[in-house]
């Protein structure tokens, strides 16, 4: 499927619910929260309706989020659906990784290809206070039991804020013992993230290069989005880094997202894009047409830097997917 820009439009990123066990600065209040009403949230059945009709497409990669996607029950079976559809070459969550432990072995059996457990530090103080909850213990058991599940390929994700360069030279030490890659995400102003202070990938690339020595470009492929993955002397893991502020990369981009209400959401910082929850009623062939023509009107690029403008994104990272 190719945009309005003329790139490949092969990837899906699938909300399945708001809610969330956690909750992180950048993402979500502490109280307050108003979730979407049950009735709202698409069912598995009308997702893998749209997961087949975007592999006509020619969709092929399926990353399934939230909120926190382990906290909706059956996951499994939506992703032992997904694998099914012919021209689905892969399905892999994002997690917080506090429930992982648990379900890791059924989804396992549903064909899970890999799993992104976001984890910003390793200090039991500093993760209750980035995610006000105290759930670190859980979460490096999830971590051990996926490093430990042959053919998993699992990431860890960091969002660095404010200056806390322990908490990244510890991060990035696990891709030293394990065949994991450790990703430092800048942080995007949208929603909480607004306010919080970020971090570029030179000041984290300058601080693991002193602590590590120097790193080199990975040539491979490790995934399905624009990271950019490093070798450090003496890991085994890799590095990586995904750089959408200082290293914008919209003219490669090759994702669209899927809200938990249905809501086809063609670029991160933009409100752009169609409803598919009322088109449901409809045929597969409006369905398709639907999400052509949206895809096609997918905008250029973000435009962060340049400030507040008319259409940007209003709502909380756990609304849209991440």
């Amino acid at each position: 499927m190719i945009d309005g820009k003329s790139r490949t439009i092969d990837y899906l990123r699938i909300s399945v619910t708001d809610r969330c066990n956690l909750r992180c600065v950048y993402c979500m209040p502490e109280k307050g929260v108003e979730w979407m009403p049950h009735e709202a949230v698409l069912r598995y059945e009308d997702i893998l309706r749209l997961c087949r009709v975007f592999a006509g497409l020619g969709v092929t990669k399926y990353k399934i989020t939230g909120g926190e996607p382990l906290v909706r029950k059956g996951l499994d079976t939506l992703i032992s659906g997904i694998k099914a559809i012919p021209g689905a070459e892969s399905v892999t969550i994002t997690t917080n990784g506090v429930l992982l432990k648990e379900q890791l072995p059924a989804l396992l059996e549903a064909g899970l290809d890999g799993v992104n457990i976001s984890l910003d530090t390793l200090d039991p103080a500093r993760y209750q206070e980035l995610t006000r909850r105290d759930e670190l213990k859980a979460v490096m058991g999830s971590l051990k039991a996926a490093l430990g599940a042959p053919g998993l390929n699992v990431k860890i994700n960091c969002v660095p804020t404010g200056d806390r360069s322990r908490d990244w030279l510890e991060l990035a030490a696990l891709a030293r013992e394990e065949r994991a890659a450790v990703r430092f995400i800048e942080l995007m102003p949208l929603g909480l993230g607004r306010s919080l202070a970020s971090c570029t990938e030179a000041e984290i690339r300058r601080l693991l290069e002193k602590e590590y020595g120097p790193m080199a470009p990975f040539v491979g492929k490790l995934g399905n989005g624009p990271c950019r993955y490093f070798t450090v002397p003496g890991f085994l893991g890799k590095i990586g880094f995904i750089s959408a502020m200082s290293h914008q990369f919209c003219h490669q981009c090759n994702r669209v997202r899927l809200t938990a209400g249905g809501f086809l959401k063609t670029c991160l910082q933009y409100n752009e894009g169609i409803e598919l929850s009322p088109l449901l009623k409809g045929s597969d062939r409006q369905l398709r047409e639907a999400i052509r023509a949206a895809i096609y009107r997918k905008p250029g690029a973000h435009q962060f830097a340049a400030g507040a403008g008319a259409g940007l994104e209003g709502h909380l990272m756990n609304q849209i997917g991440g």
